[in-house]
């Protein structure tokens, strides 16, 4: 027990930052504090985490490393993490620019932009791509994780074998639109069909419609051009494991970023002048009572129904990540991680997440 205390009264002297300025005082509560301690206290040797706490549009940075079977305040807001499915937001963002510049509608049938035949007589719509109700397996039936690099399964998969997938083997495991299955390929192909409609590719999209409008030039879906420190991501084991190459699928998960620009992405979403931004939360299908989907965002519901907040996470081989945003108060967290999706602990990334954004709002 002292020695948890030692750890938690050194944690209250965390280097804090509000907005992009480092600030000798800071407005973490020891409630936080102990949430942050509980959460991680298993993770192995090395785990790092990134989190930002944005109360009421006050910015705290916060970052810990599990080392020497303690915790230790570092400085890591600005380097960089695999966000995993975070990504599908930002893909879904691409999706809401093209809208509002009316280059597409959400209801129109993808077949009707694309040179080849899909295997379906089923009109399949944007709409359906980016809230997970397009009827498209979570991976396609050519992409078997059973016979590929388990530290970079992605890896191989290319555009012919995507293009092979929806003319010859595609089937849907449901009519598009009657029911939520949650779905990579879905939000990979999605990802894919923007690029091509701008005669783009996803990078290029996500540099020159999302990062260069919000300021986070640290974030990239090319790994070879990252500007910052790459922080090594950690296997279920706690060893370092290679990083994931999603390749044509990469708008289901292909992104690296820091919570620092990750923060800038977060505030924006609190303005209610940003229409490409304020489309992405309206609720496009209603997956039951406490749970219903934007684009790209799951929006969910209080229990007494007087507030929601947006959400996603991710997880890939070797991080996790988890965003939470309240669009009422402007408060969220954030939290990059190098804790892989197999990590059988890894729950506790989504429940730091949940359990930090309730204490939003209280007396410090």
């Amino acid at each position: 027990m002292k020695k948890i205390l030692m750890i938690l009264n050194g944690l209250l002297f965390l280097n804090c930052f509000n907005g992009q300025a480092q600030s000798a005082q800071t407005s973490i509560t020891e409630a936080q504090i102990k949430l942050i301690y509980e959460k991680t206290k298993s993770f192995p040797e090395n785990t790092q985490l990134s989190i930002a706490i944005i109360d009421s549009g006050e910015i705290n940075f916060i970052g810990i490393k599990r080392q020497n079977d303690s915790i230790l305040q570092i400085e890591n807001h600005r380097n960089t993490f695999e966000i995993g499915s975070i990504s599908k937001v930002f893909t879904s963002t691409l999706l809401s620019n093209l809208v509002v510049n009316n280059q597409l509608k959400l209801e129109h049938n993808i077949q009707d932009y694309i040179d080849f035949k899909l295997k379906t007589t089923k009109t399949i719509t944007f709409k359906e791509l980016a809230n997970h109700t397009s009827g498209l397996p979570r991976l396609p039936s050519n992409l078997n994780l059973m016979h590929t690099d388990p530290s970079n399964p992605y890896k191989n998969y290319d555009e012919e074998k995507l293009k092979i997938y929806l003319k010859e083997k595609l089937k849907l495991n449901q009519t598009p639109g009657e029911n939520y299955e949650y779905s990579n390929l879905g939000a990979g192909f999605l990802g894919y069909l923007l690029a091509k409609i701008s005669n783009s590719n996803y990078e290029k999209m996500l540099q020159e419609r999302i990062f260069s409008k919000y300021g986070m030039s640290n974030s990239t879906a090319d790994r070879t051009i990252i500007n910052s420190e790459l922080v090594k991501g950690l296997d279920d084991k706690g060893e370092e494991t290679p990083n994931w190459d999603l390749n044509i699928l990469a708008g289901a998960g292909g992104m690296l970023s820091t919570v620092d620009d990750m923060t800038k992405f977060a505030l924006a979403q609190f303005n209610d002048e940003n229409f490409e931004l304020k489309l992405t939360h309206q609720s496009t299908f209603k997956i039951n009572e406490n749970m219903e989907m934007g684009l790209g965002w799951h929006i969910i519901k209080a229990s007494d129904g007087k507030d929601e907040m947006i959400w996603h996470n991710g997880g890939t081989g070797g991080y996790t990540s988890s965003i939470a945003l309240n669009l009422k108060n402007n408060s969220g967290i954030i939290i990059l991680s190098n804790v892989s999706a197999f990590n059988k602990s890894m729950g506790e990334i989504d429940n730091l997440c949940f359990e930090l954004i309730k204490t939003m709002g209280k007396e410090k």
